[in-house]
């Protein structure tokens, strides 16, 4: 039996693969067009990522999950010690990828660059840390919890209700929806199809 925190866990991977890999293959397109990208989508973006994959997501791992992973087994708690601290660190990274945003956006076109150094280490790292969690961490927790504890994760992660993972958006986050939808090509969005020309290695995975 496969649990709604564990599917959910995995959805909402998804979706943030999906929208990094998003910014990444429109960065990649304007580069090689020689154009400048939408400073507006790539802000929606970035604050879409801050808001609910940071502030939602590895919060409720951190203070929900992992806390009852190494209350139920000895197994892994290394790992979840590396995680913890993984999580830390993507809320500072998410601050340095918009400041450089803000900086490439202000200040011109030789900050680029290290704008797109910036997203692309921030997708690798967040990538890596997502596969981790679900070869690892997720196979273990359907091993080890109890009914009780997937009650209480269930109603948790049940009350993300991230936009990209299916669910109508709430009247808070129904703008910022809808500018992202709008401004993105799919899967994420409804935007214009891309000539993105010969695949690159953060080309967009299903």
């Amino acid at each position: 039996m496969t649990h709604a925190t564990t599917r959910i866990i995995r959805d909402e991977h998804a979706a943030l693969s999906a929208m990094l890999r998003s910014i990444l293959l429109l960065l990649d397109v304007h580069r090689r067009q020689q154009s400048t990208p939408d400073f507006s989508a790539l802000r929606a973006m970035l604050f879409y990522v801050d808001q609910f994959p940071e502030q939602r997501h590895h919060r409720h791992e951190t203070e929900l999950l992992f806390p009852k992973l190494r209350a139920r087994t000895p197994l892994s708690r290394e790992l979840l010690d590396h995680l913890d601290r993984d999580h830390a660190l993507g809320e500072r990274n998410i601050r340095e990828v918009e400041h450089a945003l803000l900086v490439y956006e202000m200040l011109g076109e030789a900050h680029r660059e290290p704008f797109e150094r910036a997203i692309a280490r921030y997708t690798d790292f967040y990538l890596a840390h997502m596969a981790q969690e679900e070869k690892e961490i997720l196979p273990l927790a359907e091993r080890v919890l109890t009914e009780e504890d997937w009650r209480d994760l269930d109603a948790a992660f049940g009350a993300h209700r991230d936009p990209f993972t299916g669910h109508e958006p709430d009247d808070t986050y129904r703008a910022l929806y809808t500018r992202i939808v709008n401004a993105v090509p799919a899967p994420i969005g409804l935007g214009p199809a891309l000539d993105t020309g010969t695949p690159q290695r953060h080309a967009m995975q299903a």
